[in-house]
């Protein structure tokens, strides 16, 4: 049975977590009319577009050999279709370079799935919020300051875990359409942990975000930072280009910046935020991951074909 084409695999029934009276689950439905309008606006999604569009992207691959892919699935599709406005020749060039990455990072990706990379998310450094922000876009918040013990958890496990978060992030209609944004909160953050960090690292996290995700990221907030902070940043800096580095804001400690960017009504209360669903946390995200587990083995089937 088919609970929903934007997944792979074929589930008796939507995965979901009760969390009190909150039930967390990945919002598979198709979007709301208000974000159908950002999409059409934004994206130029108007069925007089996407109709060629999703052929054309067709055409491309089924004439790409050295690719294997779900072809035939118009949800899979339009995930990539999205966030280059439905132009699909950047949709073929993006689909090259999300799989090209895999390719080239394969030590991190080769059977990547939650089951596998249950650490970081028990090591609680690594949620999204329960709800969307004020523009209907999904928070992921990384505590990567007192929360992070490094010698636990690596940031090659960090980075593991984001890829499985924007991974599913990415099966969501209304992710696709209005994206996501990400908290850095850097309390606490210390000289030992500042030397996790190298520039090979730097450059993996920034082709990711820049060149290979299939979401449109749409700021990149650091809050809490000490001075060490800037150290790490002086290493990721010379490989971002303007588009991203305008989406990068230091914000400190300072509440009233953040909630410029991001609603109170859509932040907990250590954030100076209103929103009454308790936070949720890296174990219980982990409980929803693990029951996609099938799909994530599903999305690593396909790519560029081992030579």
């Amino acid at each position: 049975m088919v609970v929903s084409q934007h997944m792979l695999t074929e589930l008796e029934k939507l995965p979901g977590v009760q969390l009190g009276d909150f039930l967390l689950q990945f919002e598979l439905d198709e979007p709301r009319e208000s974000v159908r309008e950002i999409a059409r606006r934004e994206l130029r999604e108007i069925p007089e577009i996407v109709e060629p569009a999703v052929e054309e992207l067709k055409r491309l691959l089924s004439e790409d050999t050295d690719m294997h892919v779900p072809l035939n699935n118009e949800a899979w599709l339009i995930r990539f279709l999205r966030p280059c406005k439905f132009y699909p020749e950047s949709a073929y060039d993006l689909i090259k370079r999300y799989y090209g990455f895999k390719v080239k990072h394969h030590k991190h990706y080769d059977g990547l799935t939650p089951s596998k990379e249950t650490n970081v998310f028990n090591e609680n450094v690594l949620t999204v919020l329960p709800t969307r922000d004020q523009c209907g876009r999904r928070v992921l918040v990384l505590e990567l300051g007192k929360k992070w013990k490094h010698n636990k958890c690596s940031l090659d496990e960090v980075f593991k875990g984001c890829v499985l978060f924007l991974e599913a992030a990415m099966l969501e209609p209304e992710s696709q359409i209005c994206g996501a944004v990400v908290i850095f909160d850097m309390d606490g953050l210390s000289m030992q942990q500042v030397m996790q960090f190298t520039p090979p690292f730097a450059k993996r996290i920034v082709d990711w975000l820049q060149e290979c995700i299939p979401l449109r990221i749409k700021g990149l907030y650091i809050i809490n930072q000490p001075y060490v902070f800037n150290m790490v940043f002086q290493l990721f800096k010379p490989f971002l280009k303007e588009k991203l580095r305008s989406r990068i804001i230091f914000m400190g400690n300072d509440r009233e910046l953040l909630h410029k960017h991001i609603s109170p009504k859509c932040l907990p209360d250590c954030y100076g935020g209103t929103l009454t669903i308790p936070k949720v946390t890296g174990p219980q995200w982990l409980e929803l991951l693990l029951m996609c587990d099938q799909e994530f083995i599903a999305i690593n089937s396909f790519g560029y074909k081992k030579k």
